[in-house]
């Protein structure tokens, strides 16, 4: 469903990603991690088509996201890190612009129940310049599902939300995967990766340390064990840069 072959992206010849190649098929959640300035965000902006790669091909449902522009985003659906709304539309008329620019028809009953799981029912009416940090997140991250995208990407997700739109907001990942959905996450919470994801990219300085399940992580870096947590990988891999050779094709 998201397929990536030998991303690069560089500004005035310095490269903020190298080489980058992965996929993510249906029900798989992939965890995309790796210190600031890794490339996450310029990969995710790439993919759903804010800006162009230099070189390389980046796909959403085999639509090439440069040459079938429409087609490969009407599949997708991107959460930024911060959420930019319209100051002056209301919670409901955000859901109501994006059924309009998705052409969802008789969107009206899944967007209550939307609004009703993320407990924003009762700020229907608010204006975005009236959410808080994490309510303009909650409202994001329903305007993303209401078209029902086949590919979701979403940057640091939980930045700002309270505890019961944490377990909201998880619960739905795993809901969404369950249902056939391939998503990519970003985030710096290694916990929340560990948690959701079955599959991990490891990004440095724009390049790929380790590509494959999270299984396979746990062994794939010189003095692990089976039962190393994310966060020893993590700091392992991003310390040593000494992985053996990354999985291009995650098993399904």
């Amino acid at each position: 469903m998201i397929d990536v072959l030998d991303f690069h992206k560089h500004y005035d010849g310095v490269f903020a990603v190298k080489g980058l190649t992965f996929t993510v098929q249906p029900g798989q959640v992939l965890g995309l991690v790796g210190p600031n300035g890794a490339g996450k965000t310029t990969t995710l902006r790439a993919l759903c088509g804010i800006i162009p790669p230099t070189r390389g091909e980046l796909r959403i449902g085999g639509h090439d996201v440069r040459k079938e522009a429409v087609p490969a985003k009407r599949l997708l659906a991107y959460v930024p890190d911060d959420p930019k709304l319209f100051d002056l539309l209301t919670v409901w008329e955000h859901l109501r612009y994006y059924a309009g620019a998705y052409e969802v028809h008789d969107w009206e009953d899944r967007a209550n129940n939307l609004l009703l799981t993320f407990e924003l029912e009762e700020k229907r009416n608010a204006l975005g310049a009236e959410l808080s940090r994490g309510m303009r997140q909650k409202l994001a991250v329903c305007c993303a599902y209401l078209h029902k995208p086949k590919a979701l990407l979403l940057d640091e997700p939980l930045t700002g939300v309270d505890p019961h739109g944490i377990r909201t907001t998880k619960d739905s990942i795993r809901e969404y995967a369950a249902g056939g959905g391939a998503i990519i996450m970003s985030s710096h919470i290694l916990d929340l990766v560990e948690d959701l994801c079955s599959h991990l990219l490891i990004l440095h300085r724009g390049e790929c340390l380790y590509f494959g399940t999270l299984e396979e992580a746990r062994t794939a870096f010189d003095g692990l064990h089976g039962d190393a947590s994310l966060e020893e990988i993590f700091l392992r891999a991003t310390r040593s840069e000494g992985a053996v050779p990354p999985t291009l094709t995650p098993e399904r």
